[in-house]
């Protein structure tokens, strides 16, 4: 049964202190995000927040942080964003690309030093823009040089120490960090959501909120069947004689995951749109003809179909590119011909590579689709059922990353159980 699981968890030294260790990383990280800068207009803040859409999302993935214009408002972002240019600079520099994808652990190690050393001026620019932005929309208080300076170096830090956290987290073995840091934004805000169902409750409109919780269940049970979904390819092994023995002969398939990228391009997408939005935000103050494109190039972007229908295709597109920056059939191909397995029907080589390409491809459609279906799904739910409040619970992204990080962590701690056991026979 599943308590007997979670009961043999915590009777583990070395997995429950893992366990702990995780839950004060996620205090911490709520302490800090209720830890305001100084200066902060709360209803200027909270009409902001209702005007822009775009930066109401990003306030799902900094945990609630953002609204509260605390010291870690840039959440992860900065470093994701690291992330998302190292990757493409794989495909312009064949040198990043050895180094990502030939050199084993200690070429990726330096490749993520060099996305960590790329965060801190990402962090410093974000926050410069972000607090200009503030001051502009009166938000925030005129801010003179200096305290300026301060309160972006307090930004920038409270953006690096929060990438130390999540690789320390993933250090633990438990779980990506990253992901797991968004994940404990999300539920943080939870009874916030809860609160506000409560209160926006109208008997009236109960044929709406059945509809509203069938198409929610629905969803759910989508999200799971996709992460979990998999396209076996029937692997065969030769046999092998060794002396008096015999090596091989057996047969068994690899699995290819239908969404193989997880969360991470919703997370790249989201981070990427921020930038024009952002920028023309920043600009639309600067009057003449920059100013006038600036503030077009911001309506544009808070266009609900124009927003819906890009953050669906760069989640497509993303999907596809992480996949191939992380996913090699050719290295794949090469393996199992050293190892001596095959696939049946197939030559070893260039064509199991290309028969794994084939694959690949049309399995990746199916996932890739779903990902820009269910990022975009409560404003469709919504406009359907006329229940906009409560969309936390069809969720979208939201409900992606919460199912996504509790069975990739499940999944994890019950390798580590299996494994104490086989140690223990």
């Amino acid at each position: 049964m599943w308590y007997q699981k979670i009961i043999q968890v915590f009777k583990i030294r070395d997995l429950r202190s893992k366990i702990l260790f995780v839950l004060a990383v996620f205090a911490l990280f709520r302490l800090m995000a209720n830890i305001p800068i100084p200066g902060i207009n709360a209803e200027n803040l909270k009409d902001f927040f209702n005007q822009f859409q775009m930066f109401g999302l990003l306030n799902v993935f900094t945990g609630g942080a953002l609204d509260n214009l605390s010291i870690v408002m840039l959440g992860l972002g900065p470093y994701i964003t690291a992330v998302i240019v190292m990757q493409l600079l794989t495909m312009i520099f064949p040198q990043l690309e050895r180094m990502y994808k030939e050199e084993g652990e200690a070429g990726r190690q330096k490749f993520n030093q060099y996305g960590r050393l790329l965060t801190v001026p990402f962090a410093a620019l974000q926050s410069y823009a972000m607090l200009t932005l503030f001051q502009r929309q009166n938000v925030i208080g005129e801010l003179n040089p200096t305290i300026l300076l301060t309160s972006i170096l307090t930004v920038t830090a409270g953006a690096l120490f929060l990438m130390w956290l999540g690789e320390l987290i993933s250090e633990k073995g438990i779980g990506n960090g990253v992901s797991l840091l968004i994940f404990a934004g999300i539920i943080a805000d939870f009874p916030n959501n809860i609160r506000q169902m409560i209160v926006t409750w109208d008997p009236a409109r109960i044929p709406s909120y059945l509809l509203f919780l069938g198409m929610a269940l629905l969803i759910i049970a989508g999200v799971v069947l996709i992460n979990e979904a998999r396209r076996n390819i029937p692997v065969s092994y030769a046999k092998r004689v060794r002396g008096p023995r015999v090596y091989g002969g057996v047969s068994t398939y690899l699995p290819l995951s239908v969404n193989p990228a997880g969360v991470i391009p919703i997370i790249f997408a989201l981070s990427l749109m921020l930038f024009p939005s952002m920028i023309a935000n920043f600009l639309s103050g600067a009057g003449g003809q920059i100013g006038t494109i600036a503030k077009q190039v911001g309506v544009w972007f808070e266009d609900p179909w124009v927003h819906g229908i890009l953050y669906f295709i760069l989640i497509v597109l993303f999907t596809y590119f992480y996949t191939a920056v992380t996913f090699d059939p050719k290295a794949i191909s090469t393996n199992l011909q050293k190892m001596g397995g095959f696939v049946p029907g197939i030559r070893p080589g260039q064509s199991t590579a290309s028969f794994m390409y084939y694959i690949l491809n049309r399995v990746l459609l199916i996932g890739a689709l779903f990902l820009g279906t269910i990022a975009v799904m409560p404003s469709i739910v919504g406009g359907i059922t006329g229940v906009m409040s409560f969309s936390f619970l069809i969720g979208g992204t939201s409900l992606l990353i919460v199912v996504s990080v509790v069975l990739e962590t499940m999944r994890q701690i019950k390798a580590q159980l299996q494994m104490r056991e086989y140690e223990t026979f």
